[in-house]
């Protein structure tokens, strides 16, 4: 599936896989949430609230569409955080990996603290 991410100074689309965490944000789409920011990643607030899954990693490449659990938000790095090592990018925690953006990811980096986000599903694809 392909969900179509936007907000104020732009948007971009993701390719995301099917995983029960995949599957549950779908069944919420569209929501409009509150972006905040953690170095060069995105984050915000969902109402999905799943389990860590087994194949969940910390260290992704820029642009994974990823789930913390711990936080029932999507997160999406674009470069490193506060927590990196070097230029990686490391999630605060293990993440659900639900695909990645179709995109260069550096378009998040318009993404300002604060602005309205908003998901949703690509129907028609």
């Amino acid at each position: 599936m392909q969900i179509h991410i936007s907000w104020p100074a732009g948007h971009t689309t993701a390719t995301i896989e099917e995983t029960p965490t995949s599957k549950a944000l779908a069944g919420v789409l569209p929501i409009i949430s509150t972006a905040r920011t953690w170095g060069e990643e995105v984050y915000f607030d969902t109402p999905v609230s799943v389990p860590t899954e087994a194949d969940a990693r910390q260290v992704v490449e820029p642009g994974t569409v990823a789930f913390w659990t711990e936080g029932d938000a999507l997160a999406l790095p674009y470069g490193p955080t506060p927590i990196s090592r070097g230029d990686e990018c490391r999630l605060a925690s293990p993440c659900n990996i639900l695909g990645t953006l179709d995109d260069d990811p550096r378009v998040l980096s318009t993404v300002r603290d604060g602005d309205p986000i908003r998901v949703e599903l690509i129907t028609g694809v």
